[in-house]
């Protein structure tokens, strides 16, 4: 049968009272006498506990809390009970409501400071990363009966074979709209036949191999986050190490190199996707037949601009692989961080893709190739 806390209040000849407790003061047995002690609103001279048995942290919270407030002196406890009430004392949250909340130019250094510190430990993280991904690349480069084909292969098909539908349906719709809106736009001036070479540039140069980038990164890049977060909360990767094998090798290397090879191949894809859908287009609203549109497309289109496209391709797959194996290698603590990570791998992948593109845009045109 289970023993309740009780109490009971003696008054001295001199008028003085005391509070003496009985029975065990622990979580689940304070509770018949917790709201009676709140509204208790005697002046005592002590609190007795000789009478106590058991205490834990929240007996002598309660305890601390009613001497503290009938300002009466604690009586009677034993070594346990002390220390305990010792402890909630000096982790008292009345305390933090006697501390002046700091204005707001200190809360803003504060926020400035905690971010200059996440900043400088993201990119210790990342040096070390990358570093240990060369270090892993040099390794596998001067012994290449260490690389993981069957993962390599089964990557390039998730990445790329796996990504085809999608990418050519959407690439198909963008070579519309470009040619349509381009249509419109250069039939002001009597100048629709330079729509092929809106559709032509724009798709081998720019769109076809960007457009697949963010694809890519919503797809495969969040899945790399994902699966390899995931590994690291289940301790998987940890157990990798421990059998001697390296998850650099094992995990990281395939996916990078199936990424940045597919991405060669899907950029060129979708451009061509793009051309494709521009011509079909065309034979509608411009009256212009399909191949000589397909035709016309190797006549305006110079082949620099396809080297740009095949290019760019495998950097950005190299981007977007780099950011969604190194968000997942950074998971830990709960599942909550797997979602984070993903979300974080995908957002840094794109604006990294984009940025990259810009700069490109502007390299390949100092160098003559605009």
């Amino acid at each position: 049968m289970r023993e309740w806390a009780d109490f009971t209040i003696e008054t001295a000849e001199d008028g003085t009272q005391a509070l003496a407790l009985s029975g065990p003061l622990v979580v689940s047995s304070v509770g018949a006498i917790d709201q009676q002690l709140r509204g208790l609103d005697h002046k005592l001279e002590r609190v007795d506990l000789s009478q106590v048995g058991a205490i834990d942290t929240v007996g002598a919270w309660l305890v601390w809390r009613l001497a503290h407030r009938t300002e009466a002196t604690i009586t009677g406890a034993s070594t346990e009970a002390w220390r305990l009430i010792a402890a909630v004392e000096d982790k008292n949250p009345g305390d933090a409501d006697e501390v002046e909340e700091p204005g707001a130019p200190v809360r803003l250094l504060e926020r400035l400071g905690r971010h200059v510190v996440a900043y400088v430990e993201g990119v210790t993280q990342l040096l070390g990363f990358l570093g240990a991904l060369l270090v892993a690349t040099a390794r596998v480069l001067r012994h290449p009966s260490r690389i993981r084909w069957i993962s390599l292969f089964r990557q390039m098909e998730l990445v790329g074979v796996g990504a085809v539908p999608i990418i050519g349906l959407m690439s198909f719709l963008v070579g519309i709209v470009i040619a349509q809106q381009g249509a419109v736009q250069l039939e002001q001036f009597g100048a629709e036949i330079y729509t092929i070479n809106l559709t032509g540039r724009l798709s081998f140069r720019e769109l076809g191999v960007l457009m697949t980038a963010i694809m890519v990164a919503g797809r495969s890049g969040s899945s790399f986050a994902a699966q390899i977060g995931t590994m690291k909360l289940t301790e998987e990767v940890d157990a990798m190490r421990t059998i001697g094998v390296s998850p650099m090798e094992a995990l990281i290397i395939p996916r990078i190199m199936a990424c940045t090879f597919m991405m060669l191949i899907l950029g060129f894809y979708a451009s061509v996707l793009a051309v494709i859908g521009g011509a079909f287009v065309s034979m509608f609203s411009l009256d212009i037949p399909f191949f000589s549109f397909l035709t016309r497309i190797q006549e305006v289109v110079p082949m620099h601009d396809i080297w740009v496209g095949l290019i760019k391709g495998p950097v950005f797959g190299l981007i977007v692989s780099l950011a969604g194996c190194y968000q997942g290698m950074r998971v830990q603590g709960n599942s909550e961080e797997v979602g984070l990570k993903t979300t974080i791998a995908v957002v840094q992948a794109i604006f990294a893709v984009i940025v990259l593109d810009a700069f490109f845009a502007v390299f390949f045109t100092e160098v003559g190739w605009g």
